[in-house]
């Protein structure tokens, strides 16, 4: 492996890394404040913190190109991912909407040749099929023991996948920055419309500052770290890196929440996982 490959993969882990302990954080708040005002707040600090690098570099937080149709299709997909998966990190356990997560890249490569026109063989498809059947696994439908909330997790990664979609159709233009400044604004939006729904009385967050503050610092850096890590040697080498990510959520899910790992759950990330490695795989030969 090569230095510029070796150093991307490291901040792909850094990555994966800091999106769990935000996990982590937002799923501790929640256990205490109403889930729409943990969102207003995550959003609300995110937002701070990205305008303030934007700002810093002597970007604008409004160009035009952010009423592209393009940015509004990922707007809307941010808002759709976000308050979904935010609610599975919550209702469910951590452990298991983690690893339904790992699908979006899957999801990513049918989108791209449904949308974009670009060439995926019968392998491909193939391997799509077989790790969307791992998700199957995991949410056992029909079974007694299938929890219907776990489609929660479900919700927010095709809102992911349609994000990143919409993402490589966005105006290059536009810097990391920018477009997490309009990510966490779409949290804000996703939580005060849940908070409006949800109708629960206004808590101040005493006592989980910490978590809100770790929430926001944790997803700042693995945003941060994933763009560093998505500009440093080849794609292929660093993007499997990503998988890193359902190692973090199952470590904290158990050690964190007492989580128990059922066999199920395991069999269907391998098969996410196996299925992701190979189409990444394929994709470059």
């Amino acid at each position: 492996m090569t230095d510029a490959n070796l150093t991307g993969s490291l901040w792909m882990v850094a990555a994966m890394a800091g999106f769990a302990v935000e996990d982590m954080f937002l799923k501790s708040a929640a256990a205490t404040v109403p889930i729409g005002q943990v969102m207003i707040w995550f959003g609300l600090g995110g937002s701070l913190i990205f305008s303030a690098l934007a700002i810093s570099q002597g970007q604008s937080l409004f160009p035009h190109a952010v009423v592209e149709r393009t940015m509004l299709v990922r707007n809307a997909f941010e808002i759709m991912g976000r308050l979904f998966f935010t609610l599975a990190l919550v209702l469910t356990p951590l452990s298991s909407a983690t690893a339904i997560l790992q699908a979006t890249p899957i999801v990513v490569v049918a989108g791209a040749a449904l949308f974009f026109g670009e060439a995926v063989g019968w392998r491909r498809w193939t391997a799509i099929l077989v790790g969307l059947s791992g998700v199957l696994v995991i949410l056992r439908p029909g079974a007694e023991s299938f929890a219907p909330l776990s489609l929660l997790a479900v919700l927010g990664m095709l809102g992911f996948a349609g994000r990143d979609l919409a993402t490589r159709a966005a105006p290059k233009t536009l810097s990391g920055s920018v477009l997490g400044v309009w990510g966490f604004w779409m949290i804000l939006i996703a939580g005060v419309g849940f908070s409006i729904w949800e109708g629960a009385a206004l808590v101040w967050p005493t006592g989980v500052w910490l978590s809100l503050i770790g929430a926001c610092m944790f997803g700042v850096v693995g945003y941060s770290s994933l763009t560093r890590a998505m500009r440093t040697g080849d794609v292929s080498t660093v993007t499997p890196f990503r998988y890193s990510r359902i190692f973090f959520g199952v470590c904290f899910g158990v050690l964190v929440f007492g989580e128990v790992l059922e066999p199920q759950m395991l069999l269907g990330s391998a098969i996410i996982v196996a299925s992701g490695l190979y189409i990444l795989a394929r994709g470059q030969r």
